[in-house]
Parts: structure tokens; sequence; C-alpha cells
């Protein structure tokens, strides 16, 4: 069954290659971007960051992330790539 509701995380081990995310610094969108890999033994996880740009290495304890229902992925991937 495919979740509609946003999902706070909180480690690394809760994502995966292909989650779309939106990162968070003071209740400010900073980032969001499909999860291209991650380093789950340093807290640590790459996007391609749509609202930047670029690749991003993000460590999750800087940020409030929130991974977004599955329905985004198609949209952030193809935004990310220029499409």
């Amino acid at each position: 069954m495919a979740s509609n509701e946003r999902t706070k995380v909180s480690s690394c081990q809760e994502l995966m290659a292909g989650d779309a995310i939106e990162a968070f610094c003071k209740n400010t969108l900073v980032h969001r971007g499909p999860v291209t890999d991650t380093a789950p033994e340093h807290g640590l996880f790459w996007i391609l960051d749509i609202v930047t740009g670029g690749r991003r290495l993000l460590d999750v304890s800087e940020f409030e992330i929130v991974r977004l229902p599955q329905h985004y992925h198609e949209v952030l991937v193809g935004s990310a790539h220029g499409g």
C-alpha cells in the first residue's frame, strides 16, 4: 500500500537510493531531490538537488529530513535531469 504522507527520517538506515526527500534547516526548505547513495556508517547521503541544481552530500544530523510520498519520485528525478 502506497503512503501519501511525508515521513520524518532520523537516520541514513531509513533511506535508500531513489527515495525522494526534502531537507529543512530552521523550517526552511534548503534541499529537495532523489537520494542517489548513502553512507549510513557516517550518517551521510547524497541527493540530486533540484533546489540548488547539483549533487549534494547531506548529513542527517544537520537537517530535518523528510521522505516524500512515492508519487514524487518520478517528478523529482525528471526535474533533476532537466526534464
